[in-house]
């Protein structure tokens, strides 16, 4: 497999130690490490969804995309399922709107990477929004998420910094 250029390298290393400082600051202020077993941590490699299932692992993984420069993949994912949740149908159309503007359409501030035949499935949706209109684009971020950025955090420094951290103490 190609190594990527040196630049990338760099950024990536950088971005793992901005990782590590973003999860020491969110973890001080709602979690401790303390609770965190080795077994919770060796089920986030069984799959993306057994890591998001894990409070402590949708923070870990939250807070190494905004390192990667990418948290945007998981802050959608985690707005779409929030969206499915609202019953009020006036409610549904106001979020539905501030997600396909924050997220969706071109040169948005937080643009997802989707292609055009699902943008503009989501823009016909928007006329009568349901709980369903971004399914096919969660689908796809998650899909994303799962081939790239998933393998990526179970190779981070930062996840493996937090195995040997509690095999340590298995040890001890």
């Amino acid at each position: 497999m190609p190594r990527p250029p040196m630049e990338t390298q760099d950024k990536r290393r950088h971005g793992e130690g901005k990782a590590r400082s973003l999860l020491q600051s969110k973890s001080s202020r709602k979690f401790s490490t303390r609770g965190l077993c080795f077994e919770e941590l060796t089920q986030w490699s069984h799959s993306l969804a057994r890591l998001l299932e894990s409070p402590y692992g949708m923070i870990t993984f939250q807070a190494f995309l905004k390192a990667e420069f990418s948290d945007e993949n998981i802050e959608f994912w985690l707005v779409c399922e929030n969206y499915k949740k609202v019953k009020c149908s006036f409610r549904l159309s106001a979020k539905a709107k501030k997600i396909f503007k924050c997220y969706i359409q071109v040169e948005a501030l937080r643009e997802i990477n989707i292609d055009h035949k699902t943008r503009e499935l989501i823009k016909r949706n928007l006329e009568a929004p349901t709980t369903a209109c971004f399914h096919e684009a969660q689908r796809m971020v998650y899909s994303l998420m799962e081939r790239d950025s998933y393998p990526r955090f179970l190779r981070s420094s930062i996840y493996r910094t937090l195995l040997d951290s509690t095999s340590e103490s298995i040890k001890m």
